[in-house]
């Protein structure tokens, strides 16, 4: 699993974040943290409580595609990543990505949002962002986690599954 390449999406307050960095750790890969890339007019928008427009969102999956395929190891990404074409604009990046979606509700998802004040997103756009999603079972090499479960369950969840994809590959 040294080169693995994994994506964790989902809506805001899904915990993507928390998940990516502790599968960064345990994977010893880089972590990308979507949201420290966005654009700044993007991070006022938000900010502002304007939901993101996909011409907003080019550069930043430009920018993420290039930085998750240039690292020469394993790296975790952590991108909401809501619509398919902006999940196909990564995997055209890097062929190979996983993607693990953690599934949230819109109360789940809103109390979390809400439970983090000063934070560049606002609890005014989480309905936005269940607009936008299109979730990605049914996509190549996606695992879905349900958000509510416990964060060492869903490590441990993410590395048996790569585990299992790794020994198929070792396989064929």
């Amino acid at each position: 699993m040294s080169g693995t390449k994994l994506l964790v999406m989902g809506v805001a307050g899904c915990g993507n974040s928390t998940l990516a960095g502790e599968l960064a750790r345990a994977l010893g890969a880089v972590l990308i943290e979507g949201d420290d890339h966005h654009l700044p007019q993007s991070r006022d928008k938000m900010r502002r409580g304007i939901a993101l427009q996909d011409a907003d969102r080019e550069p930043w999956l430009g920018r993420l595609g290039d930085l998750l395929a240039g690292e020469p190891g394993a790296a975790v990404l952590s991108c909401s990543a809501l619509k398919r074409r902006y999940r196909e604009r990564l995997r055209t990046a890097v062929p190979a990505l996983r993607t693990v979606f953690i599934d949230i509700t819109v109360e789940q998802s809103h109390a979390r949002v809400s439970a983090r004040p000063g934070h560049v997103f606002p609890p005014e756009l989480v309905r936005s962002q269940f607009e936008a999603l299109e979730p990605p079972p049914g996509e190549p090499h996606v695992l879905t986690l349900a958000a509510h479960d416990a964060l060492p369950d869903q490590v441990r969840q993410v590395l048996r599954w790569l585990r299992g994809m790794h020994d198929l590959r070792e396989a064929s």
